[in-house]
């Protein structure tokens, strides 16, 4: 026996498919710019798409590029994202996800925090494996800028898997193991 679905639940499960491919993509990006993976975050872009970040406006490539030199001036870094709204209009989505950077500096000088918004068009077009969602412009926006003083107790206990900024990180690892536990049971 052949079911069908009814179409207004095929057009919500369609809906529901394409919101999590764009969330999905933002998530690559902030692990790709975190990870300092830049084929990662690269693959989050149309060619011709546009990124405009205060003065900078220009390319994903030349984007990407900017961003990596700005976490690198951190010891660690990470990116977070929070409040996600997206606009789905047929293969078209515009979004507003907002952002956390919490950057670790070494020596005397403060932590940053900032937080701020991606406000992206998205395009669903043909890829490499078939239709797929990608960033075509993405304008960003800093809310606030913060020094943040340095815990007296900074650093990790010993035995604790250290963040690394490349793909010998843990979180590439299958399955994953750090430097001080036995990897996790099949």
């Amino acid at each position: 026996m052949f079911n069908t679905l009814d179409p207004e639940l095929e057009r919500k499960l369609r809906e529901l498919v394409d919101r999590n491919e764009i969330h999905r993509v933002l998530m690559r990006h902030a692990r790709g710019l975190d990870r300092l993976d830049q084929a990662l975050a690269r693959s989050c872009y149309w060619d011709d798409a546009v990124e405009e970040h205060g003065a900078f406006v220009g390319a994903p490539d030349e984007a990407i590029h900017r961003a990596d030199a700005a976490t690198l001036r951190f010891e660690a870094a990470q990116r977070g994202l929070l409040n996600h709204i997206c606009d789905l209009q047929g293969d078209e989505a515009f979004t507003e996800t907002y952002w956390q950077f919490t950057g670790q500096t070494t020596g005397d000088a403060p932590n940053r925090v900032s937080t701020g918004r991606y406000v992206d068009h998205f395009q669903k077009r043909e890829g490499p494996r078939g239709p797929e969602w990608r960033i075509a412009g993405r304008v960003t926006i800093v809310e606030t800028e913060i020094d943040a003083p340095k815990a007296a107790t900074a650093g990790s206990a010993g035995g604790v898997s250290r963040a690394r900024r490349d793909r010998t990180d843990v979180s590439y690892h299958r399955p994953p193991a750090g430097g001080a536990s036995p990897p996790f049971p099949r």
